[in-house]
């Protein structure tokens, strides 16, 4: 189990940023960012005692519904950074966690705010524990990394979807619960756009939505669109059914 410290219901890991999760401008990627909080928020989970190994018990699994991202500054390769994380309960359908990074002084490099629901691993169907209602309490004083949960996108229709190719879902897309890991479509998607505007420009804010799951084997058909210079879409379909949205506006 990696170092993480607790205070209250609030969690925090230290880290610095390795080579691996860089860009060629040595900045830290959006897709590693979500990685490093999928991770904390797997073992905050665990000491909460809604983790994997209890939700496995059961047959059920932690899945990543929406997220949303915005970036102060990406920290750069060997900067000492901690990510927070904290639950938030349940709102609707979804169960709502925050996320925020810090460089070694205090000082915010990301705020983030996701949506999970709870997939049966077998019917492969969401359910809603009960159980759950009773030990995922949620203490006055947390506060909002971000105030708004992260919104439901909807292709704009005003613009132009572009063909950005396929990509087969393959045995490093695929996490441990046998579907694409959610980090994996953020790097599709910038995959997707233009290199010589994704590699020169930072990340100031990133929106995605999964809709539908994505298994090995299947074929995603890619899309882009530019709003602005500054705003871009990009979707994935499986047989004509969106299974992601993303959107990146850069700085």
């Amino acid at each position: 189990m990696p170092k993480i410290i607790r205070e209250g219901f609030r969690f925090r890991q230290d880290l610095t940023v390795p080579c691996y999760q860089t860009d060629s401008k040595f900045r830290l990627k959006a897709a590693s960012f979500m990685d490093m909080a999928q991770e904390i928020a797997m073992w905050a989970a665990e000491m909460l005692g809604f983790g994997y190994d209890e939700l496995r018990s059961g047959g059920t699994a932690w899945v990543l519904s929406r997220m949303h991202v915005v970036f102060e500054k990406q920290p750069l390769w060997r900067e000492d950074v901690s990510i927070w994380t904290w639950h938030k309960g349940a709102q609707g359908p979804f169960f709502l966690r925050d996320f925020l990074l810090e460089d070694k002084d205090g000082n915010r490099l990301a705020e983030s705010t996701s949506s999970w629901v709870i997939l049966d691993t077998a019917a492969r169907s969401f359910v809603r524990p009960e159980h759950l209602k009773e030990i995922m309490t949620v203490p006055d004083g947390l506060g909002d990394a971000l105030e708004e949960p992260a919104p439901k996108l909807v292709f704009p229709r005003s613009l132009e979807k572009r063909p950005a190719g396929q990509h087969t879902v393959c045995y490093s897309d695929v996490d441990i619960i046998g579907h694409t890991n959610n980090a994996r479509y953020a790097v599709w998607a910038m995959d997707a756009l233009e290199y010589e505007v994704v590699s020169e420009r930072p990340v100031r804010e990133l929106f995605i939505n999964f809709n539908k799951e994505t298994t090995p084997g299947q074929v995603v058909a890619l899309s882009t669109a530019k709003e602005t210079d500054d705003v871009f879409w990009v979707e994935g379909e499986v047989d004509g059914k969106q299974v992601f949205i993303f959107k990146l506006i850069l700085g």
